[in-house]
């Protein structure tokens, strides 16, 4: 027998809430509100990103393609892809085993292993690059010994590949362990039940599962890594055409005066960011879909 209330159903039956009716806002309320945010959207986000393609081809179209195309430019986009080759591969796998590790097995200090992917979070990545200098430097800790050997971190790639590291490496792990903490281990146990190993089982079982939220993450990171600067700005040294990213290529354009060059460079990290976007809400979607579907 069911009982009725204005705000709740109960059923006699069973001491368990049912469903409960929502307190809905007046409609001018919901309205002032989402003006609110959409004023605050375009004034910071909206206005600003027309500002930068404005800005970019204020001197022509053949100013700005003459701006992508030089040199230095060049080197800098390569130097950026470079690293995200690099760096996103190592954060992926190191997400994977951290969330796996952490999801699945049950040991003393997990929530100590959890603060310490967080660090990143609550590190200032000027900080970082400074310890990174103090670490590998030629005055530093490792710095003699790194010498011994000729091995250069500091003012080179391998610095920024570090520094890129440490500043992103807790995306893909904080997009992975709240995911695979909701799916619990059932699926993982009965596939060693049957007979299948450890790997088979990852395959197979874990990974499909976690795909969505594995692509979520390495957007998030991939896009990271491309914008970072004050860690990387610390240890690659600004030098020209060599370890020079894209955001640092672009602060030494606009100190130049180089402005409508800066813009431009600005704009293709624009356009990037929309593409992130765009995929981000078609992941996301994805996942919302296969979520109503299963339930």
């Amino acid at each position: 027998m069911l009982e009725h209330d204005n705000s709740v159903v109960v059923n006699t039956n069973d001491p368990v809430i049912i469903t409960r009716n929502t307190t809905k806002e007046p409609q001018s309320i919901q309205w002032v509100l989402i003006s609110i945010v959409l004023l605050f959207l375009t004034l910071f986000l909206v206005v600003p990103l027309i500002a930068i393609f404005v800005k970019a081809f204020e001197k022509g179209a053949e100013a700005y393609f003459a701006a992508i195309a030089h040199p230095d430019t060049l080197a800098a986009i390569k130097l950026t892809l470079i690293v995200v080759l690099i760096t996103l591969p190592l954060n992926a796998i190191f997400g994977i085993v951290a969330a796996w590790t952490i999801t699945k097995y049950d040991f003393k200090g997990k929530n100590f292993l959890i603060t310490l992917i967080d660090l990143p979070f609550s590190v200032s990545p000027v900080i970082a690059g400074l310890i990174f200098v103090l670490l590998f430097g030629l005055h530093g800790t490792l710095g003699p010994l790194l010498q011994t050997f000729d091995i250069k971190v500091i003012f080179s790639i391998p610095g920024i590949v570090i520094a890129s590291i440490f500043i992103t490496f807790p995306f893909i792990a904080r997009e992975l362990i709240p995911l695979m903490q909701s799916q619990g281990t059932s699926e993982e146990e009965a596939s060693l039940t049957l007979g299948a190993g450890g790997f088979k089982t990852f395959w197979y079982v874990t990974l499909p599962n976690i795909k969505w939220g594995l692509l979520y993450g390495i957007i998030l990171c991939n896009a990271r890594i491309i914008g970072e600067f004050g860690a990387v700005s610390v240890v690659s040294g600004h030098i020209r055409g060599m370890t020079n990213t894209m955001p640092l290529h672009i602060e030494i354009l606009y100190n130049e005066y180089q402005f409508s060059a800066a813009f431009a460079v600005a704009s293709l990290m624009s356009i990037f960011a929309i593409i992130t976007l765009i995929i981000k809400s078609f992941i996301e979607w994805k996942t919302d879909f296969k979520s109503t579907k299963a339930s």
